[in-house]
């Protein structure tokens, strides 16, 4: 008897769902009806004719109902989360890969993060967060896509109680909206590092657009947004192993193999021009993700508080993990590889961080400092492809790790949602991310190859990024 795999059949149907933004004519929605009502009733029925005159109408309410539902606390802690995790990619992800290119492609990289910060923005104000956080009007296509209600943000308002996944949540809805969009601006970033150094700014811009509409926003549905790998298979993610890490790392992995290796691979000096760029990076990326995974609580309680110190054990722990399998294999520790490991753990305990006890946590951050290690040393060797700085390595991977140790490590005394794990019901919903990621990237990468090109020319990649694409140079001589 054949044995199926649910998420496929799932996958399949979603293919089909989500691939109706395409066609989309329009993104506004009809004004919604005004209706008021004018309710005074009399006290006394039986007044005399002259006492009934009408009282002045009172002045009608001008100011919205600020505290319909959020409380100041949570919004406090959520409001800082949101620097933190926008701390994550501008500066901490520029200057993390920035410091790994060759010096002629340091401005190209960091404008990367810096142009897919604004590109981001844009598209998640216009449609993306609809996509991921709308609620479609019909069920069955709720399970894919949240619809383009919300499109513009034009149902959001300053009083509405705001629900997510039908759980009401203590925040205001635009607090939870700029919260949220921090996620989606750094995951395509993310993908960046494993095509440095050779794409076209163009195929950037259009690709990023895409590729957040089309892959970020739907999967963020199926596993945050009420869709059917978060509701109906039960995936656990607390901050983003799947619909983040695995994501972006298979997206990146696609990228790769796509535009192929970088010219001089293998003879050329292809060194970091600047370690210590790399090491503010990766230092402010540990900082901002005290945001990313504790501020995934979206209250500043005690589950903030263990996902904060899940995140600094596993953080540490991985980095030393990656230092001590250097040290064994290559006979020296490394900055590198000390910030390597750090990012291995931070990626890895990211969807554990709200679901496990630190043990747990512990555990994980040793599977992802060993494990991203041979994957970003030996596993692009063996199967020679270009991941120039490890993003398919250490987010594909160490997400992966971190996805299906979620459903060992679970404890229900931490987050009652982990009651019911499974390493099964995790293997799912990365399978689905992997599936999708990867399928829908291939196709927006084919669109952009056919459109504005991909890759820049031999003599642009010889040059250097910084004087062929933008005319600048980090250093004049």
């Amino acid at each position: 008897m054949k044995r199926r795999f649910p998420v496929l059949t799932e996958v399949k149907r979603a293919l089909a769902a989500v691939a109706a933004v395409a066609v989309v004519a329009t993104l506004a929605a009809p004004p919604a009806a005004l209706a008021q009502s004018n309710t005074t009733t009399n006290a006394v029925a039986t007044a005399p004719a002259a006492a009934a005159t009408p009282a002045p109408a009172a002045p009608a309410a001008t100011t919205p109902n600020y505290n319909a539902n959020p409380n100041s606390g949570d919004t406090a802690w959520m409001l800082a989360s949101v620097a933190l995790v926008l701390l994550m990619t501008i500066p901490g992800l520029a200057l993390f890969y920035g410091g790994m290119v060759r010096k002629k492609n340091v401005i190209a990289t960091v404008a990367q993060s810096f142009a897919i910060t604004c590109v981001v923005t844009v598209v998640w104000y216009v449609c993306s967060y609809s996509i991921a956080f709308g609620t479609n009007p019909d069920p069955g296509q709720n399970q894919y896509w949240g619809g383009l209600g919300d499109s513009f943000l034009k149902q959001i308002t300053m009083d509405k109680p705001y629900t997510i996944a039908g759980s009401t949540v203590t925040i205001p809805e635009y607090v939870y909206m700029m919260f949220q969009m921090t996620f989606a601006i750094i995951t395509p970033a993310l993908i960046c590092g494993a095509f440095a150094e050779r794409m076209k700014f163009s195929a950037l811009l259009l690709f990023m657009t895409l590729w957040s509409i089309f892959v970020y926003a739907p999967i963020a549905h199926w596993v945050w947004g009420g869709g059917f790998l978060g509701a109906r298979v039960g995936v656990l993610d607390f901050a983003g192993g799947t619909v983040v890490h695995i994501n972006a790392g298979v997206a990146g992995l696609v990228c790769a193999l796509m535009l192929g290796k970088r010219k001089g691979l293998g003879h050329d000096n292809m060194a970091p021009n600047n370690l210590v760029y790399t090491m503010i990076g990766a230092s402010l990326l540990w900082v901002g993700w005290f945001g990313f995974n504790a501020g995934s609580a979206t209250t500043a309680n005690a589950l903030a508080g263990a996902a904060m110190a899940n995140t600094q054990i596993a953080t540490a722990v991985a980095a030393l993990a990656w230092m001590a399998a250097e040290w064994v294999v290559s006979k020296k520790p490394t900055m590198l590889g000390m910030a390597s490991g750090a990012v291995a753990g931070l990626v890895a305990v990211t969807p554990a961080s709200g679901f496990v006890n630190p043990n747990g946590a512990f555990f994980i951050g040793i599977a992802a400092g060993v494990g991203c290690y041979l994957a970003a040393v030996f596993l692009k060797r063996i199967f020679k492809y270009d991941d120039s700085l490890d993003a398919f390595g250490v987010h594909g991977v160490g997400g992966f790790i971190g996805a299906i140790l979620t459903g060992v490590f679970a404890d229900a005394t931490i987050n009652s949602a982990g009651k019911v794990h499974s390493a099964l019901t995790q293997f799912y919903g990365c399978l689905g991310t992997i599936v999708w990621s990867g399928v829908v990237t291939f196709l927006i990468l084919m669109v952009c190859k056919y459109t504005v090109g991909l890759r820049v020319s031999e003599e642009d990649e010889q040059e250097g990024l910084d004087m062929a694409l933008h005319g600048e140079a980090l250093h004049e001589t």
